[in-house]
């Protein structure tokens, strides 16, 4: 089953998270306002990742500062969990596919990810100051696809598990690295390593900015709110609350965890480069690690801390904005109006984010070169002039449309 479904107008229709082919959605179904929302939180996430990339540093403080740090970590975990939603749209919604149309669905993920990951590696390669996520992305859905025909409640139980285990798994794994070399024996033979001049598998499973051990938990939280009968509000206000949930255990735990365990902010403080760690349990202001990492920092849910904590809360956070996204685009006419300039940027998120990089080697925004909230307005703007205009005319996004060619020999697959 392939994603050529036609469509009216952007407002009538779903391109995946990365994926970005169209689920045959018939128009004017009730479904209709779940995917405009869906678009809308993968455009917010979008306007996150520029805010934490070219946007003012949150020291700047005040309100502004307080929403520029809260897009940090937390846009690239709902970019996360919104790509597991698309997974489960082309792999099957709301039955996963089987036989030959599910082994061509499969053919298809196989495809995308190898071609994110080397898109990924291309971008890294340009050298700016971003933490490429593309080619992790493509790695996390190769191995979340053997899921996608489990059900809403089971892939929240391995969500919930992977979140619970993997950081404290990832956390003996990396001591194992700092203190051994098995590690850099493993880069020397990866033939990734040698032809993307990085640390490879490595990095991408264990050492990266967003490691596959600890980000899988969101691409699963995502599949199984794509489980979910988005369309029923009980279902919307169960989604919120889980997600309220979520964020106060997250952020909320680790705030108590921080100050019942003695001596820990002034470990924390102590092992990295940013404050005196009374932020760790909700900002990235707490700085990166310089010395080692003390055990006492899974006790952190900064946004990029790879915590227990961190995942939860931020698992939350997501759930928080797609169902205020899918009620509002729902219930609220007029603001889905309003709002389809970011719509737009969500329906060629992949083309979306691609350029905003090209756009920070081409005029080096990572040295200021502009003051830094002019660069981010000028980002966000030109983004939802460009993608609302393609998004009249094409369906689908430049390299959406190249992502999208690049399947076609899975319809040969019996």
């Amino acid at each position: 089953m392939t994603h050529d479904a036609p469509s009216a107008s952007p407002s009538m229709s779903l391109t995946p998270a990365l994926e970005m082919g169209r689920p045959p959605t018939p128009a004017r179904t009730p479904s209709t306002g779940r995917l405009i929302g869906i678009d809308l939180a993968r455009g917010l996430a979008v306007f996150g990742m520029y805010a934490a990339h070219v946007g003012p540093d949150p020291a700047v403080g005040g309100p502004l500062g307080f929403f520029l740090e809260l897009a940090r970590g937390r846009s690239s975990a709902l970019f996360a969990l919104l790509a597991g939603f698309s997974l489960v749209l082309i792999t099957g919604r709301p039955h996963p596919r089987t036989g030959r149309a599910g082994r061509q669905a499969v053919g298809r993920i196989v495809i995308r990810s190898l071609v994110l990951i080397a898109l990924g590696f291309a971008l890294t390669a340009l050298d700016t100051d971003v933490d490429v996520i593309l080619a992790f992305y493509g790695l996390i859905f190769l191995a979340v696809l053997p899921l996608y025909r489990l059900r809403a409640r089971t892939l929240a139980v391995v969500a919930a598990a992977s979140a619970l285990v993997m950081p404290q798994l990832l956390y003996v794994i990396r001591q194992s690295i700092d203190n051994g070399d098995w590690a850099d024996t493993v880069i020397g033979r990866d033939p990734l390593a040698r032809l993307s001049d990085t640390d490879g598998l490595v990095e991408l499973l264990f050492t990266g900015e967003y490691p596959v051990l600890t980000w899988m938990p969101f691409m699963i939280a995502g599949m199984a709110v794509a489980r979910l009968d988005l369309t029923r509000a009980r279902i919307r206000t169960r989604l919120a609350l889980t997600g309220g949930g979520l964020a106060v255990l997250g952020y909320g735990g680790s705030w108590l965890a921080l100050r019942l365990v003695p001596r820990a902010q002034t470990t924390i403080a102590a092992a990295t480069d940013g404050d005196a760690g009374a932020s760790a349990w909700w900002s990235d202001t707490v700085g990166y690690l310089i010395d080692g990492t003390p055990a006492v920092w899974l006790l952190v849910a900064a946004p990029h801390s790879q915590t227990t904590f961190s995942i939860l809360g931020n698992t939350g956070v997501a759930l928080v904005v797609v169902a205020v996204c899918v009620a509002a685009t729902a219930r609220m006419p007029r603001f889905t109006r309003m709002a389809t300039p970011v719509s737009a940027v969500g329906m060629v998120s992949l083309t979306a984010y691609t350029l905003h990089i090209l756009a920070i080697r081409a005029v080096g925004m990572e040295e200021e070169t502009v003051p830094a909230l002019v660069a981010l307005l000028a980002f966000i703007a030109t983004a939802m002039l460009l993608a609302s205009i393609w998004t009249r005319h094409f369906r689908r996004g430049p390299l959406e449309y190249l992502l999208h060619t690049s399947t076609r020999p899975t319809r040969h697959i019996k």
